[in-house]
């Protein structure tokens, strides 16, 4: 697991791959700072005969850096401000964590 852990590392450390960030419990305590991946897929919706497409905006998060993100927890990366929608997800290895952002 140490290869992994490593390889997660060198990643969010890349500037090219990760951005600086602060996170904060419901935007009420002190933010902590912390590298993130922005991803931002279409996703698609199956409604009946149609099909249809949206935006989102999902954040990766090293487990090592936020212990215990929550819904309605803030995320600033740069200028833009975003709240976790829904319970965030571990990867595989437990090193990543996957969360939903909404902007605020």
């Amino acid at each position: 697991m140490a290869a992994f852990s490593a390889a997660v590392d060198a990643i969010f450390a890349d500037p090219n791959m990760a951005a600086d960030a602060t996170w904060s419990y419901q935007g009420i305590e002190t933010p902590l700072p912390c590298r993130v991946i922005l991803l931002r897929p279409d996703e698609t919706t199956e409604f009946g005969a149609a099909r249809i497409v949206s935006d989102s905006v999902r954040a990766d998060v090293r487990v090592s850096e936020i212990s215990d993100p929550q819904p309605r927890d803030v995320i600033v990366i740069g200028a833009d401000t975003y709240r976790i929608q829904g319970k965030p997800l571990r990867d595989r290895e437990r090193l990543v964590w996957t969360m939903e952002l909404v902007p605020e």
